[in-house]
């Protein structure tokens, strides 16, 4: 279909409905608003409204409708009817469903709905958008355990987005070859690189206080080691919290000088636990829940991580920062393989030797804080627009993230149980490896 400049900006959809999914989407967002083909309309569908504003506000985005906040104790099943109501509401005040598109699509229809990664609110405004015949666009499609009951409910719910997605936009080489394997057609795939990235350096780039009370003496401390530790996901409620928190008080016991920062997520259950295990540290800060341009300088300020978050184990690592990752298996297991994020899952002793090793040996925290970062560039959001563009206007197709094959498992094939990367990166930084120079650049 060729370019058709008569009808003005085509409105796409946003929608976002958490914190993790308002700071993917940011960059998303901000690329189409700079675009005069392009008019983004924004949905928040109220999980986190405070929080989602106050992300999108970074980029001087303002939601342009926000459901109204269930009281506390919403069911899943709830949540799930509510933003199916009301996002068929949103989609109605467009026109009405049409059985097939024929040419241009009518003035003000929405020309796709994006959602992001695996919400029960981005599940259900993929079916509304569905029913509404208005495309669905995966944003962070083809992650996977495939495991439905872990992580609760996310697995299922990023399975379901996949089955309605016309477009699916997959961060890395493995994500496609995910949904390759379930049958999706190779070519309605884009390997973009994780928009998680692009929202880090922008966050970055911004250079704001911490913005919370018990961090004001970092602000010019450059010398003390921090290890940022966040614990919050549901499957790590009740027992493997109490590991957990048990394990980075040993931590913070056994180094004093090492300043152990604990952002604390909203949940009362979750806060009484961490403060029961650490308060008595002088050397853990329990913070206030950080807004995410003060979390993404405490990254950078950070030597490394132990957390059960999925985004920090994209972001840190663009950042040079290891991860130990709270969660027995994880959907991201590139960093896994590229050795930037390491499962400890909720075994104190596991925990506590691994941070230890970060802690103890130089050399192998330079290893580890060396790793590429397989998830993204930095450069995802200006993809999806391009592509975006390609498919609606006909216009040249962007090149996809990556090299596009699976480079650890080429090396897992070739026998290599360790990345050769380590010590030939090594060598080349040293300049001892002059011999190698000309096979690397040929």
């Amino acid at each position: 279909m060729g370019e058709n400049t008569a009808q003005g900006p085509l409105v796409a959809v946003f929608v976002v409905g958490t914190r993790p999914e308002a700071i993917k989407m940011l960059p998303v967002i901000r690329a189409f608003r700079e675009s005069s083909r392009f008019s983004a309309f924004v949905v928040s569908t109220g999980q986190h409204a405070a929080l989602v504003a106050d992300v999108l506000a970074l980029g001087g985005i303002e939601p342009d409708v926000t459901f109204e906040t269930a009281a506390a104790g919403r069911s899943l099943n709830q949540l799930f009817a509510d933003v199916l109501g009301g996002m068929s509401r949103v989609f109605e005040q467009f026109g009405p469903t049409r059985e097939t598109n024929y040419g241009a699509p009518p003035d003000g229809f929405p020309i796709a709905c994006f959602v992001h990664g695996d919400t029960s609110s981005a599940a259900a405004a993929a079916l509304a958008a569905f029913h509404t015949r208005v495309p669905v666009v995966h944003v962070e499609a083809g992650l996977r355990t495939d495991d439905t009951l872990s992580p609760f409910p996310e697995e299922l719910n990023r399975q379901l987005i996949s089955r309605i997605a016309a477009l699916h936009l997959a961060p890395t080489f493995r994500n496609e070859q995910n949904l390759i394997l379930e049958g999706i057609d190779e070519g309605r795939i884009f390997v973009s690189g994780n928009t998680a990235i692009d929202a880090l350096f922008f966050a970055a780039s911004l250079d704001v206080p911490y913005g919370v009370a018990g961090l004001d003496d970092l602000e010019y401390d450059i010398t003390t080691r921090v290890v940022v530790v966040t614990a919050h996901r549901r499957e790590n409620w009740g027992d493997p919290l109490e590991r957990i928190a048990g394990a980075v008080a040993t931590l913070a016991e056994a180094y004093p000088d090492v300043r152990f920062v604990v952002p604390l997520h909203p949940n009362p259950a979750v806060q009484e636990v961490l403060r029961r295990h650490l308060a008595p540290h002088a050397n853990a800060s329990l913070v206030a829940s950080m807004g995410y341009a003060g979390f993404s300088r405490l990254l950078g300020r950070a030597a490394f991580v132990i957390s059960d978050s999925g985004g920090i184990q994209e972001e840190a690592p663009a950042l040079g920062k290891p991860v130990l990752v709270l969660r027995e298996t994880t959907e991201r297991q590139e960093g896994v393989e590229a050795g930037t994020v390491e499962l400890v899952g909720s075994d104190p002793e596991l925990i506590v030797s691994s941070a230890s090793r970060l802690l103890d040996d130089p050399r192998a925290y330079a290893r580890r804080s060396a790793r590429s970062n397989p998830y993204g560039d930095g450069h995802a959001a200006e993809r999806i627009r391009a592509l975006t563009e390609h498919v609606v206007f006909g216009r040249r197709a962007p090149q996809q993230f990556g090299a596009g094959i699976d480079r650890i498992g080429v090396l897992r094939a070739a026998g290599y149980l360790e990345d050769p990367a380590d010590e030939l990166g090594q060598a080349y930084r040293d300049g001892i490896a002059d011999g190698l120079g000309g096979v690397a650049s040929a």
